[in-house]
């Protein structure tokens, strides 16, 4: 399943429809925190995130019970590879250094971490062969060199090596 990006106004909102997992629009109404937003602007949000995939809908009535689709934790680990993606280069050791410089956590905090034992730690994947002929098939091709260019490499190389004696 693909994960859309939320706006800010719709992850605030769904901050509070995992903590309800399923609900109706009165009961939104009824936890949102002060000041409430209008029950048409909630309304549209509900009916944005269901076609983002995050929420379905049930029809009991004349009133729909929502619930929750995505978990918490998938969005977390969405956004997490989007960062580390976008600005740490996918490398989790810039991610922690930066943590650990912008004082969000501790070498004190780190410590229990270190101590897991290596089998629990997850392994990266071998390469297999078949990943390395798709990496060979889907790496952009080399420019052949026609004959002319390749004499002019030639004769540009006699050149050079003539200068440098």
């Amino acid at each position: 399943m693909k994960i859309n990006h939320l706006t800010s106004a719709e992850e605030n909102l769904m901050k509070l429809f995992w903590d309800l997992n399923s609900f109706y629009l009165k009961d939104v109404m009824e936890k949102h925190a002060e000041p409430k937003p209008h029950q048409n602007t909630v309304s549209t949000y509900l009916k944005i995130l269901v076609e983002k995939g995050y929420l379905s809908t049930e029809k009991e009535g004349r009133i729909f019970r929502y619930s929750v689709v995505l978990p918490i934790e998938e969005y977390k680990r969405f956004l997490l590879n989007e960062l580390s993606r976008n600005f740490f280069d996918h490398s989790g050791i810039e991610m922690v250094e930066f943590l650990l410089n912008e004082k969000l956590i501790t070498q004190e905090n780190l410590k229990g971490f270190i101590n897991i034992s290596i089998d629990d730690l997850p392994t990266k994947a071998k390469v297999s062969k078949q990943n390395s002929i798709v990496e060979e098939i889907l790496a952009p091709k080399k420019i052949k060199k026609s004959k002319e260019s390749k004499e002019k490499d030639k004769t540009g190389d006699k050149k050079k090596k003539k200068k440098k004696n």
